[in-house]
């Protein structure tokens, strides 16, 4: 359902925005509203509703939107206090309040390196230590100075981490490929499905291989399971404990349980409690990102996203990107009922950014209470999903076009490619610009006729007609660089970041992954229990008597 005026009038103790209610009564306006007609009328609507932030441009037009539609969401977001909750972010302040944490993942890219306080203490000597030594490594690594226990260089690097300490990074290597270096090649293993991590393995060689260990407490169940499997699969040819110091690095701050591992400690890069799981990527859990492009390529990635941090910070909100996109989204989710939002990169090399946003986006404001709180009673942050755009549209664009449901979409595209495929790069571009312009066109049911030379009796005509009116927002990049690459993530967390605020809640801390997580931990042990189990509700308990049984069908267990 739409977000109701009602909940604007503080009835839950929320949110209390005046302007709601001016909104609600104007998207009743804009529900009759056809885009094609806002563009008849207005030739200069594209340009109006259009930014570019260095090497990145967003064309917003193909919007259900006008000049009194963005007015309002602009008042919507100087009541929510956009800008105060921002400074706050900036200054370090704890608003992750119910960890009593601070949030500053922009400092990790602090290229200007202005102090950042986090408890009275500037944290940049600290940041630029950890990126020099992770320099340090990397280079070593590349140069082919550091070897294997059989004096072979490393040829391979194997990511062992889950969510934020594989995502992101196995976005950015990805995203980044044509910067890679020719002779390393990095791998990412995640799943505790045991499929993973034997293809990851199967076809490298321990003596060239080099692993990351990813894990903050360096306790987390699969990836530690996944680096203890690999532990065993080296020392198998390796034979000697004393060669792990030359195979395993880790990414944590447990220094006893990286030493208990048999990890140097010198070998040991950290990360602090101020950065989020996922907004580490500028952190030491890129340390595959840096092995992979080396460490100027990954300055140039902080650059990137300082750039946007600084854009973000000091542009004014009516020409600031971060906040239109998050406007927008809060316009389509709240007013119009839409409940997801499709991320459609059209560039191979950004296929896994999909995922990558499901987990920025729906771990940080997948949440029905409040900052204070108190349970919510409106729609919070969306369904995020995609697939390269291509692709796409050989799958799920039928449903765009043609479906049910309102689906705002995201098209990304880089003007430059990075080959010369220069035939397969036009085709590309005109397929993202007309799926942009259909899904905002739409055909009706005459312009069908005419193409179809069919009589208006014809039972076929409906079935081509579009209704358009679907809304997008087209993000050019001039060339997928490290440089844009960081500015385009920047975009989108700090706008999870301002819908965050509007919907009044603390997108940087996430209990709802914790309770699955325990009650596995004491189903695990009950599937070897010598007794059938009973503990839980009747369904749970007979799938696990039923894995006991046909996982040990010879075994009499009851």
């Amino acid at each position: 359902m739409p977000l109701s005026v009602e909940t604007f009038r503080g009835e839950t103790g929320a949110l209390h925005w005046p302007v709601c209610r001016v909104l609600q009564a104007h998207r009743m306006q804009m529900a009759t509203t056809h885009m094609r007609d806002l563009f008849a009328a207005d030739p200069a609507r594209a340009e109006r509703f259009s930014l570019q932030v260095g090497d990145v441009l967003l064309d917003y037009s193909k919007n259900r939107i006008t000049d009194e539609t963005m007015a309002l969401l602009l008042r919507l977001a100087e009541e929510a206090d956009v800008a105060g909750w921002r400074e706050r972010m900036f200054g370090g302040e704890k608003i992750n309040n119910t960890e009593n944490r601070a949030v500053l993942h922009v400092a990790l890219r602090n290229r200007s390196n202005q102090p950042a306080i986090v408890d009275g203490e500037d944290v940049m000597p600290k940041v630029n230590a950890v990126i020099e030594k992770m320099g340090a490594f990397a280079k070593q690594v590349r140069s082919g100075e550091w070897r294997g226990y059989s004096g072979e260089r490393i040829t391979d690097v194997v990511n062992i981490g889950i969510g934020g300490s594989d995502l992101g990074p196995q976005m950015a290597v990805q995203a980044l490929m044509p910067y890679r270096h020719p002779q390393l090649k990095a791998h990412f293993i995640s799943n505790i499905d045991g499929a993973h991590v034997k293809e990851a393995l199967e076809s490298l060689n321990p003596a060239t291989t080099l692993f990351i260990v990813a894990s903050k407490t360096f306790t987390t169940q699969e990836t530690m399971t996944n680096a203890h499997y690999a532990r065993t699969w080296f020392l198998a040819q390796a034979q000697d404990e004393r060669h792990i110091v030359g195979h395993f690095v880790a990414v944590s701050t447990n220094r006893e349980a990286v030493t208990a591992f048999g990890i140097d400690p010198a070998n040991m890069f950290e990360f602090w409690d101020w950065v989020g799981g996922r907004y580490s990527l500028w952190s030491a859990i890129g340390l595959s990102i840096v092995l992979a492009v080396g460490v100027e390529r990954f300055d140039e990635l902080l650059d990137g996203a300082h750039a946007m941090d600084e854009h973000f910070r000091h542009a004014p909100l009516d020409r600031n990107m971060p906040v239109i996109l998050a406007l927008l989204g809060v316009w389509y989710n709240n007013f119009f009922g839409a409940e997801s939002h499709a991320i459609l990169p059209y560039d191979h090399a950004l296929r896994s950014l999909p995922a990558y946003l499901q987990q920025a986006d729906m771990e940080s404001n997948g949440k029905s209470v409040d900052r204070d709180g108190k349970v919510v009673d409106y729609d919070t942050g969306p369904i995020i999903w995609g697939a390269t755009g291509i692709n796409g549209q050989h799958a799920f664009y039928q449903l765009l076009h043609q479906g049910t449901r309102l689906i705002p979409a995201d098209f990304i595209v880089s003007v430059e490619p990075h080959d010369d495929l220069q035939e397969h790069h036009d085709i590309l571009i005109a397929n993202v610009l007309a799926q942009t312009e259909a899904l905002m066109r739409g055909r009706t049911r005459e312009e069908t006729q005419l193409e179809m030379g069919s009589p208006q009796t014809s039972p076929f005509v409906q079935h081509k007609v579009f209704d358009g009116n679907h809304p997008s927002n087209a993000i050019l990049l001039q060339t997928l660089t490290p440089h844009t690459l960081g500015m385009l993530i920047a975009l989108y967390e700090h706008k999870i970041f301002v819908q965050g605020v509007i919907w009044n809640l603390n997108s940087y801390d996430q209990w709802g992954v914790e309770l699955g997580k325990q009650l596995a931990s004491r189903i695990l042990p009950e599937l070897h229990a010598d007794a059938p189990v009973d503990s839980h509700d009747a369904s749970t308990n007979a799938l696990i008597n039923h894995y006991r049984r046909m996982n040990h069908p010879h075994t009499d267990l009851y």
